[in-house]
């Protein structure tokens, strides 16, 4: 059994469903996880925004705006007049409980029950669709196995335990159709993924199932060896390990969220990025497995904030770094690259939503130097420590750019420098240029 899952523009519309569709049927007894069409979540978020400072005129006239769309996709979707008042029905129906919360006192509760009904919608379009042509098909509700423990984590011994059960009393499907994103938590309230939505979704039932393969279809042919909006001529990379798509995600690969694959990783299961545009690309396949001595890819993070302290205090001086990291966590920002020296440290943040209270605490140490408008530029593969030469090449390639900070052997798959904005996509041209 293989886990299928599509993301919003790869559902976005009639036909690009019908194309989903074809996709899945290639391959009978899987189960395909759906985001909601895109732009669907954009406006469910609005709709809930309006609920919330109490104009529901405003909500009314978004939900109305939504439902004529829905409607033109659902006119396009079916040739029966039978399945096309089926789907109707039910999508009015998630719009009727949309409409109902103008009467309701609005809570966090409301707000993830709107921002569910995205999903639940989309899947019951192409269940409605796939049945309509003849094929078994089973539609699962996600809330009936996805929870979340008290501590706000997927609960896997529940899923696992769930999933199985529902799956076994029925195992006569063409293909098994549930949402992504949605859950509920502890106290059986509907609840989200926050990260990665229907991607953690996907890598939780498969790890769940023990799957044979998770596939993750975008609009996307996989990770590319570098950004093509900066670079030409960029190509997927065929394999990556778990630690090197963890790190090309975490810093700029968008077509991943860094944590959400983790599931998979524990479980050995593999996770290949496929493109619904171009089904025939080989995309990229990432498992356990490690390559020796290869460079696989370059990414950037933007929107940088480096931070100095300085200070003759920090000489010999034990506990000063937990006590500029202990600033750092009490406003509940996460540091990205961090250097030291004997009466020195540089770190960097990309969240400046707390830097002015956090550079007033960090004064009481040291003396502070800023750098905004920087850029994190990530080189990884085989990076032990032992191979010898892979450092010189990288920093060779960027003889003629201001580095700010380097770090290098706090991972074996990693290293990293750190550049102004304005240098980034000569960096990572020039990066391109040799390591590819």
């Amino acid at each position: 059994m293989k886990v299928l899952k599509f993301g919003g523009t790869s559902v976005g519309s009639a036909q690009r469903m019908k194309n989903v569709c074809e996709l899945v049927l290639k391959e009978r007894g899987n189960i395909v996880v759906l985001s909601a069409m895109s732009g669907t979540t954009n406006a469910l978020v609005e709709i809930a925004g309006y609920y919330e400072r109490t104009n529901a005129e405003g909500a009314h006239l978004c939900i109305n705006k939504l439902r004529e769309k829905y409607l033109l996709e659902i006119e396009a979707l079916h040739e029966s007049a039978e399945y096309r008042e089926k789907t109707t029905a039910f999508v009015d129906s998630v719009f009727a409980l949309l409409h109902s919360f103008a009467s309701t006192e609005y809570d966090d509760k409301i707000e993830k029950t709107i921002l569910a009904q995205g999903e639940i919608m989309s899947t019951n379009m192409v269940t409605n669709y796939l049945q309509e042509k003849g094929f078994k098909v089973r539609l699962i509700s996600a809330l009936d196995f996805m929870r979340l423990g008290e501590n706000g984590e997927p609960d896997s011994a529940y899923i696992r335990k769930h999933l199985t059960e529902i799956l076994n009393s029925d195992s006569d499907f063409d293909v098994c159709i549930t949402q992504g994103f949605i859950t509920r938590d502890a106290a059986g309230n509907i609840s989200n993924l926050q990260r990665g939505g229907s991607d953690y979704t996907a890598s939780l039932i498969g790890a769940a199932l023990r799957a044979e393969e998770i596939q993750i279809w975008t609009d996307i042919d996989g990770m590319h060896n570098n950004d093509p909006r900066e670079v030409e001529g960029t190509s997927p990379v065929p394999h990556l390990s778990f630690e090197e798509a963890a790190e090309l995600a975490y810093f700029g690969a968008k077509i991943l969220h860094p944590t959400c694959i983790q599931p998979a990783r524990y479980a050995g299961v593999p996770v290949r990025l496929l493109n619904t545009m171009d089904p025939s690309a080989a995309g990229t396949v990432i498992d356990n497995r490690m390559v020796p001595n290869a460079i696989k890819a370059v990414a950037a993070k933007d929107n940088i904030t480096a931070i100095k302290i300085v200070s003759s205090r920090m000489l010999l001086a034990a506990g000063f770094l937990n006590m500029v990291f202990e600033v750092f966590e009490r406003y509940n920002t996460s540091i990205d690259m961090i250097t030291t020296s004997e009466v020195g440290v540089s770190l960097t943040i990309d969240n400046t939503s707390k830097l002015s209270p956090i550079l007033d605490e960090l004064k009481r140490y040291g003396t502070i130097v800023v750098d905004k408008d920087m850029c994190i530029i990530c080189v990884v593969g085989d990076l032990r420590w032992g191979n010898v030469g892979f450092e010189s090449r990288i920093t060779n390639a960027l003889h003629g750019i201001p580095l700010r900070m380097i770090s290098f052997g706090g991972s074996d798959h990693n290293i990293s420098f750190l550049v102004k904005m304005a240098d980034k996509r000569k960096a990572l041209q020039a990066l391109s240029k040799a390591l590819f």
